[in-house]
């Protein structure tokens, strides 16, 4: 699509001067007063404290959102879609009157970049702002945003200006390699728009986009919102577990965690228990998916979504998908006893294996078996703490620092927002982060990326900032307490820092396939690896330290919390396999052969083995089958891939600045602007594992699966 929508500045002498531009002197004297470790740098000392509101900007300038000055009240939205259609509209004029030349696909990218700057910030807005004002404005801004990117994708003459650029040989000649496949990919998205089509054929195509659209965004909401019971059919002695409101006990999660069974088992069945307008919204979600792939020549939604990507087709990934069950069958099954097992030690009147089971009993197991009890963890894992170790990393490895700066006032959307400016050791400010990490009401429960300004280069020359925004929800520190992550919260950081890398480092020419914008079972590599990172003991005792005495993690207990990994992971990994073969089925042919909780069943009981729930509808929560539809086998892709380049680049050196330069100069710096198995290859200097291609057809998936077993610990 047009409006890409997926998950030269200062110099050294200018970067030196971050701290003060901070205001972060006065950091320290406030942690010595709470009696906190004093030796965190100036970026871990602004996350281990309390922020002290906008004193200084009080009678100031109300900048707007992200400094956009039209957003400083939610009626800015309206004034922002209204310039960017406008200059849209002027963009197209001007591709449509060129000849066709390189000049073409700069001004298509323009074209993207002023529609993708609206629409994305309003993607993160509609679903993160504490204002219903502003969530209401960005949603109408993101249906008039994307109504007119599907016309767009169905414009005959903006088409034609394209077509003419690519059909001949000599202008083809005459593009360096990025620009050919930025235009290759704009045609792309003309062709499964249905460009092809006729006039009413086309208008069809973009009404059902825009179905999606609003059927995508409704679906969203509904996977995130509780469900209620009446108190007196529940046991009393649990309803202090849930949030109680006069005659009701309300449900907003699975609480996997609870090491109550009844308290897991009434969670798993009043908060998956099937809503009917969800049920519907899904179903009609599916079906137009699969209507639109019809219309435009494709044989399923699957087929169309997996266009470019590294799998190629759907039988290629269900191929991929059954081998690795298979592969994987036997140990889960013994898996699944040994947490039987624990079960029936623990509740031995009600040992029977049920889906709510595995997530506690294996923590169970892996605490009894290697002592690594959360409590004893946190501590040495506050936030600060950590981020000092990603400045850290970063630093070695690629030459970056991370700078806490102070917003203006409007620029955040709550006061515990914080931003970082990203700034190379030679080349200046490479571009912003927006931490929003902390708890708030109505705030999704999800760790995410979202690209809010993509990198390009500008007609002057100038290079356009990329802007980012990472979504986590920690505990908020208190006078007395900096935030302290447990080791998975620890981990999930790095993942997200990994995505907010590859957008800040990926330096393409085009916004169109800056950092993440790249095809899917590509753009979780760099999260992933970071999860690798996270791991090693080498990188771990740079920053894990005690919050209150300073006292370095002991390296038998981060040796300790790598081997309990193991622990259960033939079981995780086959949940994740289940998760990825449904979203195959429900975007392969259709009709269905059955409703989508039938098929979850057979599903379920043919790719991961624990008995369905009856009136459950958990597919009702799968918010991924939005934004990854056909593509969640994803994760288990990309972490192949990331588990080759860590084994190939930085198992025996993490912090080796050669090979940091390397990931980023072949595989960071280009995005989605080159062939993704190009870029792993290019990592590694071309040998080794990366070498060899990942996927092969005619179900030849050997060394890949070795891959995404190893990456789980389970060669």
């Amino acid at each position: 699509m047009l409006c890409a929508r997926r998950v030269g500045g200062l110099g050294t002498r200018a970067a030196a001067a971050w701290p003060e531009r901070a205001g972060l002197g006065r950091l320290g004297a406030r942690i010595r007063a709470r009696g906190v470790s004093t030796s965190w740098s100036p970026v871990g000392a602004a996350f281990n404290v309390k922020p002290q509101g906008r004193r200084l900007d009080l009678f100031g300038e109300r900048r707007g959102l992200f400094g956009v000055p039209e957003l400083s009240a939610p009626e800015g939205f309206q004034i922002a879609q209204e310039n960017a259609l406008r200059k849209a509209d002027s963009l197209v004029a001007r591709v449509c009157s060129l000849p066709p030349g390189p000049r073409t696909v700069l001004l298509f990218d323009e074209l993207s970049d002023s529609l993708c700057r609206v629409a994305d910030l309003a993607d993160f807005v509609k679903i993160a702002h504490p204002e219903p004002a502003f969530r209401e404005a960005a949603e109408e801004a993101c249906r008039s945003i994307g109504t007119a990117v599907e016309k767009l994708n169905t414009n005959v003459e903006l088409y034609q200006s394209l077509q003419k650029l690519l059909a001949d040989p000599k202008l083809v000649d005459s593009l360096d390699p990025e620009t050919r496949r930025v235009a290759e990919l704009f045609m792309f998205d003309f062709e499964i728009s249905g460009i092809h089509l006729d006039k009413e054929k086309r208008r069809r195509a973009v009404d059902l986009n825009v179905r999606i659209l609003d059927l995508s965004s409704t679906f969203i909401m509904g996977t995130h919102f509780p469900n209620k019971i009446e108190k007196h059919l529940l046991p009393e002695h649990i309803h202090q577990n849930f949030v109680v409101t006069g005659n009701h006990v309300v449900v907003d999660g699975l609480h996997a965690e609870a090491p109550d069974d009844l308290v897991r088992e009434a969670a798993y069945k009043i908060f998956l228990y099937p809503n009917a307008g969800q049920l519907h919204c899904l179903e009609e979600l599916l079906s137009n998916r699969d209507l639109l792939a019809k219309l435009v020549g494709y044989s399923s939604y699957a087929h169309r979504a997996l266009q470019g990507t590294i799998a190629k087709n759907p039988e290629t990934v269900m191929q991929f998908l059954e081998k690795l069950s298979d592969k994987l069958s036997e140990r889960t099954l013994k898996d699944f006893e040994m947490i039987q097992g624990m079960k029936m030690k623990l509740n031995p009147q009600n040992s029977e294996l049920m889906p709510w089971d595995p997530p506690y009993y294996s923590g169970v197991i892996r605490a009894e078996r290697y002592n690594i009890e959360p409590s004893l963890y946190c501590p040495f894992f506050s936030l600060g703490a950590c981020m000092e170790g990603l400045n850290i990393l970063f630093t070695r490895l690629l030459g970056i620092t991370l700078f806490a700066e102070q917003p203006a006032r409007g620029e955040v959307w709550c006061e515990d927002v914080r931003k970082l400016a990203v700034v190379h050791e030679s080349e200046g400010l490479l571009g912003y982060i927006y931490c929003d990490f902390f708890q708030r009401a109505d705030k999704p429960h999800q760790d995410c990326h979202f690209t809010i300004r993509g990198g390009r280069l500008k007609e002057d020359g100038d290079y356009q900032l990329p802007v980012v925004v990472l979504m986590l929800n920690l505990p908020h520190p208190s006078r007395n307490l900096p935030t302290l992550l447990t080791p998975g919260m620890m981990e999930n950081l790095f993942h997200e820092m990994g995505h907010a890398m590859h957008s800040m480092l990926g330096r393409t020419r085009y916004q169109h396939v800056t950092g993440t914008r790249c095809p899917t079972d590509f753009a979780e590599v760099p999260s992933i690896l970071m999860e690798y990172f996270a791991n090693d003991y080498r990188v771990v005792n740079q920053f894990a330290r005690h919050y209150q005495t300073g006292q370095s993690l002991p390296k038998n207990m981060v040796s300790r919390l790598c081997e309990s990994k193991k622990v259960c992971a033939a079981a995780e990994m086959q949940l994740q396999v289940f998760y990825a073969a449904l979203d195959q089925i429900y975007h392969g042919k259709h009709p269905l052969r059955a409703s989508t909780t039938d098929i979850l069943r057979e599903t379920q009981e043919r790719f991961y083995g624990l008995p369905y729930v009856p009136n459950t509808a958990w597919q009702l929560r799968f918010s991924h089958l939005v934004g990854y539809g056909a593509k969640y086998y994803s994760y288990l892709m990309s972490r192949a891939v990331a588990s080759m380049v860590w084994k190939e680049c930085f198992q025996r050196d993490p912090f080796n600045r050669a090979a940091g330069e390397r990931y980023r100069r072949e595989m960071l710096a280009h995005g989605g602007g080159k062939e993704p198995m190009l870029m792993v290859q290019g990592t590694s200097g071309g040998g080794g594992y990366l070498a060899q291609p990942v996927v092969r057809g005619n179900g030849h998936h050997e060394g890949i699966i070795d891959a995404v077993k190893d990456s789980w610990h389970l060669v």
